[in-house]
């Protein structure tokens, strides 16, 4: 039987960009499949009284400096070279969590979340417009008349909540956050640990 990983996902951290380009090796070689499970960092953030890394860090000498050789290393690693920084970074992403909630109600989660990390890791698109998801949606092949209307309705909402009290509930504080059964991982760098938990 292949195990399910749950990937814990937000499309504001450039970090669950670069693990995207990594889990598919990760799948071929353990036969495992991920979850993304949509959650919104906002939220968690606000729940684990947790901040992000250039705000928390942002006066430790040396370390935001240091979290930038290692991104470098990890991109170099995995050849990763499409990415780049958002520009209008920190984005907004209640709009395109919402969105992905509902295009998984669709059975278009997978397509969306190429569509949408690639807007806003590769393309550096303001993501937090709706003109600008809209646009790159349609632009996608989604449906995004239906997906844009969907955003504001109950039910996604409510699911995106729910996601996102769950995960906290679960330990989580960040993003990218893995669980492999109740084991909790963190971090791109933690990949090579999930990947022995799955083979375990």
């Amino acid at each position: 039987m292949s195990k399910t990983v749950d990937f814990i996902f937000d499309f504001a951290s450039p970090n669950a960009y670069l693990t995207h380009g990594v889990i598919p090796a990760i799948e071929k070689r353990t036969g495992a499949t991920f979850n993304y499970i949509p959650a919104l960092l906002g939220g968690i953030f606000k729940a684990t009284n947790n901040q992000p890394p250039m705000i928390a860090f942002g006066g430790v000498k040396g370390k935001p400096e240091y979290e930038q050789l290692e991104m470098k290393r990890f991109i170099a690693k995995h050849g990763l070279t499409a990415f780049k920084m958002n520009p209008h970074f920190p984005v907004m992403t209640l709009i395109i969590m919402r969105g992905l909630i509902a295009a998984e109600m669709d059975g278009k989660k997978t397509a969306y979340i190429d569509v949408v990390l690639k807007a806003m890791w590769e393309d550096g698109l303001k993501m937090d417009d709706p003109e600008v998801v809209a646009k790159t949606l349609a632009d996608g092949g989604l449906d995004a008349e239906r997906l844009m209307a969907r955003v504001q309705e109950q039910d996604v909402k409510q699911k995106l909540i729910e996601n996102t009290n769950t995960a906290v509930g679960r330990g989580v504080f960040g993003i990218p956050t893995f669980f492999v059964g109740d084991e909790m991982f963190f971090g791109k760098e933690r990949l090579g640990q999930v990947e022995e938990a799955i083979l375990a």
